[in-house]
């Protein structure tokens, strides 16, 4: 447990810490950073450009097109996963799942209106709108294996609320560095509201993406399709982490001084500095099914981050507290509030709440095996 403790200080740190210390040493004025509830919009975003519009689809096309193409070959060449004559799961959508999916469209109405008698009420809808969304995930999850995250492993399920919450203020203190998001019509709230129903609400992130990582897992296109995919593995993976952790570091401390340039970080540098660590202290991580050629969880967890995202994004539209984006480059052909290419954050951020959600499936020590 030392060991844990110690392994997560790091980690805290370098999050922390080095982008805090990027701004000192440029000499910018540290009380913007730590203004809270943050409000001042001190970082001026570089207009949109065709020439990044044009570099960032590229490399988002050139990572994707090999899942894709492997996703819908695969569905093709599958027969129906059901017997003859049969056109559903066998098992029935429990009864809780329904109630969360009345409480959900029930709650979705409430966010999006403005009835005068919810008024007082009509900011704080995102908790129990995710809250139904989990629920009702888990119950898809159920109906097709019969069984889900909320009957087999609750506590676990009830363990990643705090961590989750955790998880995203770091997020939201990186973020002061860069500023591609900021919400509106959350003034009225006192430093203690804020911090209270901003934390409840980042509470439901990691139960979101990892119920609905669950239910990808139960479609067979997946599990054919990427069980037995490309083999990656590096020669040399203590020289990769150390030069992993190098380029974290300094990413990191230079987010603040550039962050036109560096502003992606925000979605990869966490996901990085964690699993140098690991690899360094010969834990298991995130990508070592890969190199048996085992893609199944880093594709339903990339999944899954952008499935939430479309909610997030969806729901976030009309909803009175709300955030809106302000991303450097590539800011035009928006879906919802966020610019199109924005989307490919979720793809890795979905990997790094698989890795997060590994700490409370799984023993926070485990060798290697």
């Amino acid at each position: 447990m030392t060991r844990f403790f110690k392994k997560f200080s790091l980690l805290g740190f370098m999050l922390l810490g080095l982008p805090f210390l990027g701004v000192i040493y440029a000499g910018k004025d540290i009380a913007l950073y730590l203004e809270f509830p943050p409000s001042t919009q001190h970082v001026e975003h570089a207009p949109f450009s065709w020439t990044a519009f044009i570099l960032y689809s590229s490399v988002i096309i050139v990572f994707t097109l090999p899942f894709i193409v492997r996703l819908l070959g695969t569905k093709r060449r599958l027969p129906s996963p059901f017997p003859k004559g049969q056109t559903s799961s066998l098992h029935h959508f429990p009864w809780w799942g329904w109630l969360a999916a009345v409480c959900g469209i029930g709650f979705w109405i409430l966010a999006w209106s403005r009835f005068s008698w919810f008024q007082p009420l009509q900011p704080f809808t995102f908790l129990p709108l995710w809250l139904s969304f989990i629920v009702v995930i888990n119950a898809f999850t159920h109906r097709r294996k019969g069984s889900c995250l909320l009957t087999e492993k609750p506590l676990q399920l009830l363990a990643l609320f705090p961590f989750s919450a955790l998880f995203w203020w770091f997020f939201e203190y990186l973020n002061r560095f860069v500023q591609n998001w900021h919400y509106v019509n959350v003034q009225h709230f006192t430093p203690f509201e804020y911090a209270l129903h901003a934390t409840l609400a980042f509470s439901t992130v990691l139960p979101s993406v990892l119920s609905v990582r669950e239910w990808f897992l139960t479609f067979p296109t997946i599990q054919k399709g990427f069980e037995h995919f490309v083999p990656l593995s590096v020669p040399r993976p203590r020289v990769a982490a150390w030069l992993l952790m190098s380029a974290s570091c300094l990413g990191l401390f230079l987010i603040g001084i550039y962050p036109n340039h560096l502003f992606a970080l925000l979605w990869v540098a966490p996901l990085m500095v964690l699993l140098s660590i690991q690899s360094l202290s010969g834990e298991k991580h995130l990508f070592q099914s890969i190199a048996r050629g085992d893609w199944r969880l880093f594709v339903t967890s990339a999944l899954a981050a952008l499935f939430c995202g479309w909610f997030w994004e969806m729901w976030n539209m009309y909803s009175e507290a709300r955030w809106i984006y302000t991303i450097p480059h590539v800011e035009r052909f928006r879906l919802f509030e966020m610019p199109l290419l924005g989307y490919a954050g979720y793809l890795p951020f979905g990997l790094q709440c698989a890795a997060v959600g590994e700490l409370v499936f799984s023993p926070p020590c485990a060798k290697r095996g």
